[in-house]
């Protein structure tokens, strides 16, 4: 298994979180994503605007979105 990017640029984080189905809903300060679950249900998750985002950060934020370690670095990788 991959080890969890440290410093992972914007770009490349935005497009793991539009592959697991989250949609950029705002952006300013910090980035807003929405993903519509099968249940009728929504899961929204924010990120900061920084041009790196910090590993801690992206654990957090995956952690708060309800995705795994796993799915995130398969996504993260394609």
């Amino acid at each position: 298994m991959s080890k969890f990017p440290i410093d992972a640029p914007q770009r490349l984080v935005i497009e793991a979180f539009e592959n697991l189905g989250f949609v950029i809903v705002r952006k300013r300060e910090h980035i807003s994503m929405l993903r519509s679950n099968k249940d009728g249900t929504s899961t929204p998750i924010t990120l900061p605007n920084h041009l790196k985002i910090k590993g801690s950060t992206l654990r957090r934020v995956c952690t708060l979105g309800g995705i795994t370690r796993e799915e995130f670095l398969a996504a993260y990788d394609k």
